[in-house]
């Protein structure tokens, strides 16, 4: 699999992860049935394609890339589905993940 494919994929593991970020909430600490099994659903898919993904990029750059996208994602969800707003200094903190995440993929050195 070439790194384009291996991004794209990347990118449905964080739609997955956020996903499942949201359903969890939803799930009121798994006590509602329909939220519950989305969730679990969401997460095994999401683990599943960043296995793919680990297969043509490292697994440190995978998994600090996944993380931070799917935080800036989930914070997105939270702030459009849960009407929770960030402030200045969480906002601060989003930048410097975003990049933390270039400096990681463009930047950094594999091998």
């Amino acid at each position: 699999m070439g790194n384009l494919t291996a991004y794209i994929i990347l990118i449905i593991a964080v739609v997955l992860g956020t996903a499942s970020n949201g359903f969890a909430k939803g799930a009121q600490g798994f006590t509602l049935l329909i939220p519950s099994i989305l969730t679990a659903i969401t997460i095994v898919g999401c683990m599943y394609t960043l296995s793919l993904v680990m297969k043509s990029i490292p697994v440190g750059i995978t998994y600090a890339s996944f993380a931070g996208l799917c935080i800036i994602a989930t914070t997105l969800v939270g702030m459009f589905k849960f009407n929770q707003m960030p402030d200045l200094y969480t906002l601060i903190g989003l930048v410097l993940i975003i990049a933390g995440v270039l400096i990681v993929n463009l930047l950094g050195k594999t091998g």
